[in-house]
């Protein structure tokens, strides 16, 4: 049974959602058939005098079934699974009698606006409980009524930055919202409370049914709502380029549904649902983000026959940027950290951006000063090796230099137990070859953190040529412990991330030289989806840093007896770094400008250095060559088994270097382009542009088959 019936003495009944064989209860057949009963049984019997809906899983409701939507192949299908939803929530908001949502953990798209069709919402006040409607997140809009129901409820202006944000709020957040009626302190309280409002609310109403309702801040034809229905679909169109078609269709749902009445606000939110539904965005988003997501969380990529292992104590060599936030991370996880950096005073400096951090939490309410005491208590600072014994876990985080690593790896080494893990967080050298100073390299690693740290979901996992699957399988652990999104890659230079990550920023910087206009460029990478142009990616990087490593790279590859053929894009690099004097955002002057008090700017001399060609390539051709470089390297990756699954590469292409998320991953976006066609079109970038576009191998053999990336 899904839906456990039970009336009280009182004659209130309480709907308890319990889904068997599940964690989390989902909106299904499997429940909406029991739920439909419910009600018909409700309906028919007069004696019962409220309703209280609650959950027998620690979380309320999650939402709807992905895998179901998910099949979907006609409009039609989609429209008729929201009407039915909707028909549901329906009979249940206008029964005759007053329901109650009971809300014990999570109520989250599907899930909440179940909550909303009940007449009162009161929640346990838990901190880890989310309340929102994410669905903008998967490139869908909320189905059961909700664009209809939140407008109607908090007004149209509060009521679309959380549609078209998808946020999620904590308990109190949502009750200040007016999203929840009332906090309870535990599920006792509660129900008490749940029972108490049916007992006094015997003819309740929802806001929407009363004949003297009135939008609160104004329908859509209020003068009040003028000037955001005059700016915000521009905004938007701003902020997305048109590529997530969800955002507008939420602001078309509400606008509509602003002048209608309720149940046909209602049937015109179902076609919206449907046309986005349906749509490849949605396709791309809902595969990768959540079926790939979902996969890798799960452990895909984890070696199997390996107890679950966790950290208990975690040493962090260099308190720089990054062996600061990874010390934060680690600390907020609950492991003890010890944070060496050169002396005390450098590593108190990285412990300081932990307590800085937690200062913004506590100005936000997300965190307490004992909270903040108790997570800085975690993180002991040192300039001792000795310091380090009794780690488990060892991170360097030092600077990108083959002989500073070797060094700290053979003093650490020393002073661990024999089981410890040692793991580098380089974001370019070989784990391999930083092995060779380690005296147990079955227990070395890359684990490649991203910046900032407390901010970025994703951990690049590397695993040396000597690398043991049980140590494999406790980073993948590790990085799990610390609530970060884990993908595996084998050892190769730049890894995955790094190597076709800076395709995107090379190619921004050969069509610098190539004389396109900068602001064209980076207007480009934006259209095409990625977060920030390549121009201004390659200032935060750091210009000088990015030269660095390839310097690097030519020593090894010349140390090896390797030919080395640098990228078109070099001299650019060179060119600014060693003769312009401009090596990034930190110096104040790359690409960029970055003036004090000013937002920054393109760089005036750039027209002079990189003379503006008279005829302008196509807009299409620009964002093309961004995107291009940039899926064609993950497919050699892909070929090349440096990533090993099609879900590491789309959502470590996402959540390492900000891949166009709508296209769903950068593998993804050749089976959207379609294999076949993107082919033809790399070999026609390659005939104009330079032979880098020509497709890998694999794309030539897969459009031969007929095959796409599974």
């Amino acid at each position: 049974m899904c839906i456990h019936f039970q009336k009280d003495a009182d004659n209130i009944v309480t709907l308890t959602i319990d889904m068997p064989g599940r964690s989390m209860n989902v909106l299904n057949d499997e429940l909406t058939e029991p739920f439909g009963r419910a009600i018909t049984d409700i309906e028919a019997d007069k004696s019962i005098k409220g309703i209280i809906l609650t959950s027998g899983k620690k979380e309320f409701l999650a939402g709807a079934d992905i895998d179901k939507l998910y099949q979907i192949t006609e409009p039609q299908q989609a429209f008729d699974m929201a009407q039915h939803f909707k028909a549901l929530l329906r009979r249940l908001e206008r029964c005759g009698r007053p329901v109650v949502a009971a809300l014990n953990g999570t109520a989250l798209g599907g899930g909440l606006e179940l909550a909303l069709a009940c007449h009162y919402r009161v929640a346990i006040n838990n901190p880890k409980a989310k309340f929102g409607l994410p669905e903008v997140k998967l490139g869908l809009l909320p189905g059961g009524g909700g664009t209809q129901r939140l407008a109607r409820l908090i007004g149209i202006q509060p009521a679309l930055p959380l549609l078209l944000e998808g946020k999620e709020l904590r308990a109190e957040q949502a009750k200040q919202q007016g999203i929840l009626h009332e906090l309870a302190a535990d599920g006792a309280d509660m129900m008490a409370k749940a029972r108490a409002w049916c007992l006094a609310n015997p003819q309740a109403v929802q806001p929407w049914d009363d004949k003297k309702f009135r939008w609160p801040g104004g329908d859509s034809k209020s003068p009040a709502n003028a000037q955001l229905w005059s700016i915000a679909p521009s905004m938007a169109s701003a902020k997305t380029f048109g590529n997530y078609p969800a955002a507008t269709d939420i602001m078309s749902c509400v606008f509509e549904g602003g002048i209608v009445d309720f149940d046909t606000a209602c049937e015109v939110e179902s076609r919206y649902f449907a046309h986005c539904a349906l749509s490849p965005v949605a396709k791309n988003l809902i595969g990768t983000m959540w079926f790939q997501l979902n996969a890798i969380n799960k452990g895909k990529s984890r070696p199997e026959g390996f107890a679950p292992s966790k950290v208990k104590k975690v040493g962090i060599l260099g308190a720089g940027m990054m062996g600061a936030g990874i010390a934060y991370v680690s600390a907020k996880a609950g492991i003890d950290v010890v944070l060496l950096d050169v002396s005390v005073e450098n590593a108190e400096k990285g412990k300081a951006y932990s307590a800085g951090l937690l200062d913004k939490a506590i100005k936000r309410g997300r965190e307490t000063a004992e909270g903040k005491q108790a997570l800085l208590a975690k993180i002991a600072t040192t300039a001792s090796v000795e310091h380090l014994a009794g780690c488990d876990l060892v991170i360097e985080a030092v600077f990108e230099d083959r002989a500073i690593k070797a060094d700290m790896t053979k003093k650490t080494e020393a002073v661990l137990a024999a089981d410890a893990v040692f793991a580098s967080n380089t974001s370019t050298l070989p784990i391999t070859g930083l092995a060779q100073a380690s005296a147990r390299p079955a227990n070395f690693i890359g684990l490649h953190f991203f910046s900032p740290v407390d901010k970025m979901p994703l951990v690049e996992i590397i695993v040396g040529e000597q690398t043991s699957r049980e140590t494999l399988a406790r980073g993948f652990d590790y990085v799990q412990q610390i609530r970060k999104t884990p993908i595996v890659v084998n050892d190769a230079r730049g890894f995955y991330t790094s190597r076709v990550f800076a395709t995107y920023v090379m190619e921004g910087m050969k069509l610098l030289m190539d004389g396109q206009h900068p602001r064209s460029i980076e207007v480009a990478g934006l259209q095409a989806g990625m977060p920030v142009g390549p121009l201004a990616l390659q200032d935060e990087v750091s210009l000088s840093l990015s030269w660095h490593i390839m310097e690097q790279t030519r020593k090894d590859f010349e140390a090896e007896g390797k030919p080395y053929a640098p990228h078109p894009a070099t001299a650019c690099l060179k060119k600014m770094v060693t003769e312009l004097d401009r090596p990034g955002k930190k110096a104040g002057k790359g690409f960029y400008d970055y003036p004090a008090d000013q937002p920054k700017h393109l760089w005036s001399g750039l027209k002079d250095v990189f003379p503006v060609a008279p005829q302008q390539l196509p807009q299409k051709d620009l964002i093309e060559r961004l995107m291009f470089v940039q899926a064609n390297e993950a497919a050699k990756c892909f070929e090349e088994k440096v990533v090993l699954t099609v879900a590491d590469a789309n959502i470590g292409s996402i959540f390492g270097w900000g891949f166009a998320p709508f296209q769903g991953g950068a593998l993804q976006y050749i089976n959207a382009y379609g294999v076949d066609n993107f082919v033809r079109r790399a070999r026609e970038l390659a005939e104009r542009y330079g032979e880098y576009f020509a497709p890998a191998n694999i794309l030539v053999k897969m459009a031969q088959e007929g095959k796409r990336f599974e």
